[in-house]
């Protein structure tokens, strides 16, 4: 096979294992469209090589997997783009080439072993979510973010936050909330969980053993969840079928949880948060394919508005934590607005799958 190494990503194979290393770590990791080309042909041929029983994907550093996709990049290229008036194939490239890698690793025919070390958010669980073992340890932090910078759940969030207990999903995939090991483990978006100073051991154990053999011989216990005990406050404050409807509830609720968390969504996007909501009401019944067709369709169409640029700015560029959306209040995004983001595109330009 081919080595498709670069300077951001890094591949081998051992024994029984096919190991792919992250290796921004100055950047916590994020997943840019060159990690996206190198990984992808890759995972191909380990697919079609008998030598390979599993494949085990980490960050380098240890204080992320990897923190999301590489948003800012996008971000820069549809701005450019906004103001010279000619469109950057960027902006379309990342988000068709990265969901098609999702699904790929849905679709791997053999064990795909993350090991979550340190933080995974967006494009990070988008790499890690879809494939068969998940592994945290007591440096994971999970978020799916993108409300908060002008966006949505992406990277397959369509299809998995929906089957979570209750109506968890929702209430991650809008508020991007926060969760470390055992709520990963709890809520099955982690399968195992290992001590990081047990990491290279686990590895080296996975050149020579199965994936399930190795991973049962190193698992332990994390200790309780904590939003266990939040499930059925989750469940009746996030019932509502409108954004309104939840925070009319979260009101009602009058506890200080439900003030924390009622107050961080009136600072969200209001588009965000209603095509987020319509989004994951339809990912129940989609599948990962058509999951990831819709998502295409949605980020098409946040790209050409306003809120995921002024997101980025708010959060990453300038950092003053002030976004000034548009529209500024969920009254003035109305029913047709949110049905435009889900219609077909215009140009025809969706999202294919090549097997």
């Amino acid at each position: 096979m081919t080595d498709r190494s670069t300077d951001e990503i890094s591949f081998r194979t051992a024994g029984h294992g096919a190991f792919a290393m992250f290796t921004r770590p100055k950047a916590l990791n994020a997943l840019t469209l060159g990690m996206i080309r190198a990984y992808a042909p890759t995972l191909a041929a380990w697919a079609k090589d008998p030598n390979v029983r599993h494949v085990v994907q980490w960050g380098e550093g240890g204080k992320a997997f990897c923190a999301g996709g590489d948003v800012r990049a996008v971000c820069e290229a549809g701005l450019s783009a906004k103001r010279g008036g000619k469109a950057d194939p960027l902006v379309r490239d990342f988000f068709f080439e990265e969901y098609r890698l999702n699904r790929q690793l849905a679709r791997f025919p053999k064990p795909i072993v993350s090991l979550v070390d340190g933080i995974c958010m967006g494009g990070g669980v988008g790499l890690s979510v879809h494939g068969r073992y998940r592994v945290a340890t007591e440096r994971s932090l999970f978020a799916m973010p993108e409300s908060a910078i002008g966006l949505f759940p992406d990277v397959g969030g369509t299809f998995f936050l929906p089957r979570l207990p209750g109506r968890v999903g929702v209430f991650l995939g809008l508020t991007g909330e926060r969760l470390k090991a055992a709520d990963m483990l709890h809520l099955g978006l982690a399968t195992h969980y290992v001590e990081s100073a047990k990491l290279p051991e686990l590895i080296a154990a996975l050149e020579s053993e199965s994936a399930e053999a190795a991973l049962s011989r190193f698992a332990a216990d994390p200790g309780p969840a904590p939003i266990a005990h939040l499930q059925k406050q989750i469940d009746r404050c996030f019932a509502a079928g409108t954004v309104e409807g939840i925070l009319s509830a979260l009101d009602a609720e009058a506890s200080e949880w439900a003030g924390k968390i009622a107050g961080r969504l009136r600072k969200m996007s209001p588009t965000s948060l209603k095509v987020s909501l319509a989004q994951l009401e339809r990912g129940g019944a989609l599948s990962i394919e058509d999951a990831l067709r819709l998502e295409f369709r949605l980020v098409r169409r946040f790209m050409a508005g306003d809120d995921f640029y002024e997101g980025i700015r708010a959060v990453l560029i300038d950092k003053d934590n002030a976004p000034r959306w548009n529209p500024a209040t969920l009254a003035e995004v109305n029913a047709a607005a949110v049905d435009r983001h889900f219609a077909p595109l215009a140009d025809g330009d969706e999202l294919t799958f090549v097997d």
